[in-house]
């Protein structure tokens, strides 16, 4: 599992992972902006454990519908 790990992510940095690196760092740029904005509200509403909670839950339950038309080399 950890050899599995280790490649992937080898080859993400190589930029050979995927079949169009440009739409992965879109998606993940996209994920990481949504992510950002609701921990910046829920902050402003609530205290700041809350808003780590909330938005990596967010952020995390996104990330499947963003990356699921990649297409993997």
């Amino acid at each position: 599992m950890y050899e599995m790990v280790k490649n992937s992510a080898i080859l993400f940095f190589r930029g050979k992972l995927f079949q169009n690196p440009n739409e992965v760092y879109r998606q993940l740029g996209i994920g990481i902006g949504v992510t950002v904005v609701v921990f910046l509200v829920v902050a402003k509403l609530a205290c700041l454990p809350l808003a780590g909670i909330v938005a990596g839950a967010v952020g995390g339950a996104l990330q499947p519908y963003l990356f699921k038309d990649l297409k993997f080399r």
